[in-house]
């Protein structure tokens, strides 16, 4: 079975998406359907921008949704997805190639979730530092020490690789306590703050209500969502994983052990970047990966 995963936040490149645009009518149809629905060329940043202006939260996401669902798009007739998921930001990708949201809702939503976390991250100064070689339990442990400040575990990328999410006192002395504790490394991320932390509140708010307005659909396959990592086909379901998601840790090792488990044996990754497939070999190395970009 074939499994399609979409990338996230910092996979985007410049040039991503001109081959596309420039070799496919339907693929420059669906770009400059997104320009009118963003109100700006996001195809200009996208293929001739420069990296720090593909670096704004507001132009990053939706940029990277855009490329990917317009692979998903443009993959041909057969195109046939057995399951989908996406990491972060890419689950709405996921979303919008299983049938479950719109084109046009995936984008807005993008959209307003991007600038919502951009508001967030102005309001309180805060990071995130990736976690090397040291078990899920004993970050958790060590995250859950630290009572003065806000540090969490936020992204469960594979065996050995945790990024955790918080304030920036908190990180700095959550990064001492897992150094101390073995960890390989605990490196602070050039991020703009907290994502899937208890400090995107603000925005989990801003954006539950756009996502409350969004009509969702069965999807044609089952969508794995970063808060439970389980299957999930049923749309109110779907709409209240979303809504959890800005706050909520993405499970994306327990996702991908999940869809193995349920019989994904081949791996896709749809989007800029290769990360996905990395973190996908990483959780089980029998299974087969490749990329479209």
């Amino acid at each position: 079975m074939i499994a399609y995963v979409f990338p996230g936040q910092g996979a985007q490149f410049v040039g991503m998406g001109k081959d596309l645009y420039e070799q496919n009518p339907f693929a420059q149809q669906l770009f400059e359907q997104a320009n009118e629905i963003l109100g700006f060329r996001i195809t200009d940043l996208m293929f001739a921008g420069t990296d720090e202006d593909l670096k704004q939260t507001k132009v990053t996401q939706p940029a990277i949704f855009l490329h990917s669902v317009v692979l998903a798009k443009t993959a041909g007739d057969d195109f046939r997805p057995d399951m989908t998921a996406g990491h972060s930001l890419g689950e709405f990708s996921a979303l919008v190639t299983a049938q479950a949201l719109s084109f046009e809702d995936g984008l807005i939503l993008v959209s307003k979730r991007a600038n919502a976390m951009q508001k967030a991250c102005e309001k309180t100064p805060s990071t995130m530092a990736a976690v090397l070689a040291l078990p899920d339990d004993e970050v958790e442990k060590i995250c859950a020490g630290i009572t003065d400040d806000i540090v969490v575990c936020a992204n469960y990328n594979c065996p050995g690789q945790i990024v955790i999410s918080g304030s920036e006192a908190g990180i700095d002395e959550a990064c001492k306590r897992l150094l101390a504790g073995g960890a390989k490394r605990a490196m602070k991320l050039k991020v703009g703050g907290a994502f899937h932390s208890p400090l995107m509140e603000p925005a989990r708010v801003e954006l539950s209500e756009a996502i409350q307005q969004a009509t969702f659909h069965a999807p044609v396959c089952p969508v794995y969502q970063n808060v439970n990592a389980k299957a999930v086909t049923e749309p109110a379901m779907i709409r209240e994983n979303l809504m959890a998601q800005l706050t909520s840790p993405v499970r994306w090792t327990q996702s991908v052990q999940n869809m193995i488990a349920d019989g994904a044996d081949h791996f896709i990754e749809l989007g800029p970047g290769n990360v996905l497939q990395g973190l996908v070999k990483k959780i089980n190395g029998a299974v087969q990966t490749e990329g479209r970009s």
